[in-house]
């Protein structure tokens, strides 16, 4: 994906609303931020900054699609 900005505002905006911090990250995928670090170690999800570590929001929305399917098969009795 390819990101294309006219303004340092435009980028700055973008940033704010795009990248969360690693807390933030467990927070939208409903797991620890031991297991956030597990999946990233992985290399089953991929930081956008390293340190401290940062997550683009998109990527963070597709992973928990993909770890909520796998909760439903594997956990069928959470529901």
């Amino acid at each position: 994906m390819e990101y294309k900005f006219t303004t340092t505002e435009e980028l700055l905006t973008f940033l704010n609303d795009e990248l969360l911090s690693a807390a933030e990250a467990a927070e939208v995928l409903e797991i620890s931020k031991a297991r956030l670090g597990q999946l990233v170690k992985d290399g089953k999800l991929i930081t956008a900054k390293e340190q401290p570590k940062m997550f683009l929001k998109s990527m963070l929305l597709e992973k928990k699609d993909e770890l909520e399917s796998l909760r439903k098969k594997f956990r069928p009795y959470d529901e």
